[in-house]
């Protein structure tokens, strides 16, 4: 079981700021051999929405308003640790992103940059996605929109 909480910029930990930063790494940069800016300066402007198993983190996203990002309020960066995909925290931390946008932003209308690998994970959460295919840091990634 997952406890997720919610926290801005300013409130996130220095533990919990390198926790998200080395799952992040662990996942994009060397899992996915993907060498580009995690650290983008957008980090400051957004939600960090952290999923812990036993005080460790494990799952993560960040949420943005509207008009930061995309015109939509945007889910970003979501990493669940490679261990741990077998419970379906992908789920958890989706669902809790998306429930973040509507109790932080009043919003319902969400616009993700999704891996087209992950098309049928997004559908399952109700994303559908929107336009062509397109490259982003060398991997296919398609935009996605839930109403």
């Amino acid at each position: 079981m997952l406890h997720i909480i919610t926290k801005s910029f300013e409130e996130l930990s220095k533990q919990e700021l390198y926790q998200l930063l080395q799952l992040r790494a662990e996942v994009f940069v060397v899992e996915q051999e993907c060498a580009y800016q995690d650290v983008d300066g957008k980090d400051n402007k957004a939600l960090h929405v952290l999923g812990f198993k036993d005080n460790k983190l494990v799952a993560y996203t960040r949420i943005f308003k509207p008009g930061f990002y995309f015109k939509e309020a945007s889910i970003g960066r979501v990493v669940v640790s490679e261990n741990e995909r077998q419970h379906k925290y992908g789920y958890d931390i989706m669902q809790a992103s998306v429930d973040a946008i509507k109790a932080y932003f009043n919003e319902t209308t969400i616009k993700i940059s999704a891996q087209c690998y992950l098309k049928r994970f997004y559908n399952n959460l109700g994303f559908i996605e929107t336009g062509q295919e397109y490259l982003e840091d060398g991997i296919p990634h398609m935009a996605m929109i839930k109403n």
